[in-house]
């Protein structure tokens, strides 16, 4: 990849990730450096030396043979092996992640609202969901079925009629309360209170 490649990933890397998490991403390399004494573009070099190819036996013969910790191996390996669009492409993974236009339509609503009314709030596209986040996640959003979407929000359900039980989620370990859409026309008012509550908690 040349110059100009490596700023527009960056580029697109600070549009998706909040502060917080550019600086965590910035802290792994860094230790994984300072510790090993090789940067990490040369573990990736590695990494596509290794003689085996299920995730599992190549995490197994980087802790055999380097001895490095299972992070630090995920984070090596997803730089060597991406699967699918990376989450500095966006717009790719928008497009695996919302294949129905029903959904997608909802999801640009909320987006819009979320810009408009939060203008410091980060969207985060990534392969299962995307997020919103000010300082740490707020709010997430996931396609449901028949073109619907669901948000995820760390409110408990007396908030609004409208909030259901949260059911098990990957993304959503720190909320309680899930909001269902069928159409971009549900993204009204209290869509947007109960944004802005679940704003203030991130």
């Amino acid at each position: 990849m040349g110059v100009s490649g490596e700023k527009a990933k960056k580029a697109a890397a600070k549009s998706v990730l909040t502060e917080r998490q550019q600086k965590w991403f910035a802290s792994v390399e860094a230790s994984l450096e300072r510790d090993t004494g090789k940067p990490i573009a040369e573990w990736v070099k590695i990494a596509k030396k290794c003689p085996e190819t299920a995730p599992r036996k190549r995490t197994q013969w980087f802790r055999d043979k380097y001895g490095l910790g299972v992070n630090r191996i995920a984070h090596i390996i997803s730089a060597a092996f991406p699967d699918g669009p990376g989450w500095d492409e966006p717009e790719a993974l928008l497009d695996q992640l919302w294949k129905e236009k029903e959904g997608r339509a909802i999801y640009e609503a909320v987006a819009k609202l979320v810009r408009k009314e939060f203008p410091d709030a980060v969207i985060g596209p990534r392969k299962t969901f995307v997020s919103f986040s000010r300082k740490i996640q707020f709010a997430g959003i996931i396609p449901a079925r028949g073109g619907k979407a669901e948000i995820g929000l760390p409110l408990p359900l007396s908030t609004s009629k409208r909030l259901t039980p949260m059911k098990s989620r990957p993304w959503a370990a720190k909320h309680t309360a899930i909001l269902e859409l069928s159409s971009p026309k549900e993204v009204d008012a209290e869509v947007k209170r109960l944004l802005k509550l679940a704003y203030g908690k991130g």
